[in-house]
């Protein structure tokens, strides 16, 4: 088989890090695949340097008919077997490329971000009618896509994204490296977060938390990893003020962008997820495949993954002092940290696992090119 990926995003966030691991791991499975990509954005950037074939196009809008026809003499040229998006909006692209072409071709949508627009009239009725299988990341993407879409449910298939739990193993992460990096003491908590700085992960209700905890524990220092998008830059900066204003700023460590993701999260003892509303949360997952008990917010996507109880403590989304409140019970207690710690990492390799879960899309490829030959 050969397949035509396609994530034409100007921002760098986990849709983005997912398609471009996605096609490396179809290359491990000796399975060609391409990529169309916005041209000079991060993902293209990124796919190249993987040495990922790209066919970068500047589509940012709806409507591109030029680049319709371009895409539609590639696929034509190079064979594809079957398309695969990442991103519903390139669906405006993909669905009069391949219109174009006399050769049914399956075309997979990865639906990875929920929509509150109801998208049932004759135009939506007529591009989502040219997809083949939409794939829900999580079961609320699950409901949205009936919600909101023509897609009728013999065509939504539940499949969860996922981590490499080789690379995100306890065994294998450095935990001194990174703590050596920002003099982290041996006797230090680190209680962490990861995500790109945009409204709705959370960064505000984690820095009031943790002005509340610092109040009550000494040793405690938080961990903020991720870099700001293109336009994000001003609530990068507003978040970096806030821990000056609530005085906590000697308390918290801003790493930017970080590679050793891996090394990273194993030099924190307590992960935070306070996203407001999440589809998936590839963040959460790599932090329970480290082995990292966690704090998340609870609802929407994140349910797929966190057990209350056993993996985490879920807190009332967007309420700082419930996420402090559920924190402080891991602080106080090694052993839960532990068990919690113990039971991500089970969860994470039986349920999450890039080889299972890649294994799935592949037969799932395999299928619908039996039924189109």
């Amino acid at each position: 088989m050969k397949i035509l990926y396609s994530c034409l995003s100007k921002s760098w966030g986990g849709m983005e890090m997912f398609a471009v691991n996605a096609v490396l791991k179809l290359h491990e499975n000796k399975i060609e695949s391409e990529l169309i990509c916005f041209e000079n954005s991060r993902i293209h950037i990124e796919a190249e340097k993987k040495n990922i074939v790209t066919h970068p196009f500047k589509a940012g809008g709806y409507f591109h008919p030029f680049i319709s026809l371009k895409i539609a003499n590639l696929t034509r040229k190079e064979n594809f077997d079957i398309v695969h998006t990442q991103a519903s909006k390139d669906l405006w692209t993909l669905v009069p490329a391949l219109k174009l072409i006399k050769k049914e071709i399956p075309l997979i949508l990865t639906k990875q971000v929920g929509s509150f627009i109801v998208k049932k009239d004759l135009l939506h009725k007529w591009l989502y009618k040219r997809v083949t299988y939409a794939l829900a990341i999580s079961k609320i993407i699950e409901s949205n896509l009936i919600e909101t879409t023509p897609l009728t449910n013999d065509k939504i298939k539940l499949m969860h994204n996922w981590v490499d739990t080789e690379i995100f193993d306890p065994e294998k992460a450095q935990r001194k490296k990174v703590r050596s990096e920002f003099e982290i003491p041996g006797d230090e908590l680190v209680i962490g977060m990861l995500a790109r700085f945009s409204w709705g992960k959370g960064h505000e209700e984690f820095l009031h938390a943790a002005a509340t905890l610092v109040e009550k524990f000494d040793k405690l220092r938080f961990m903020i990893v991720g870099e700001a998008s293109r336009g994000e830059e001003d609530y990068a900066d507003k978040i970096k003020n806030l821990a000056g204003d609530l005085s906590i700023r000697d308390k918290v460590i801003f790493t930017g962008f970080r590679s050793d993701t891996p090394d990273v999260l194993s030099s924190m003892d307590i992960f935070a997820f306070p996203s407001h509303s999440e589809a998936f949360g590839i963040a959460l997952v790599e932090a329970m495949s480290i082995g990292l008990p966690t704090v998340c917010s609870n609802s929407d996507g994140v349910l797929d993954i966190a057990v209350d109880g056993v993996t985490s403590y879920l807190f009332r989304k967007q309420d700082a002092g419930d996420l402090a409140a559920k924190l402080e019970q891991l602080i106080v207690s090694a052993d839960k940290r532990e068990s919690f710690g113990k039971a991500a990492r089970s969860r994470a390799v039986n349920l999450f696992d890039s080889k299972v879960l890649t294994a799935n899309v592949i037969e799932l490829y395999k299928e619908v090119n039996r039924k189109n030959n």
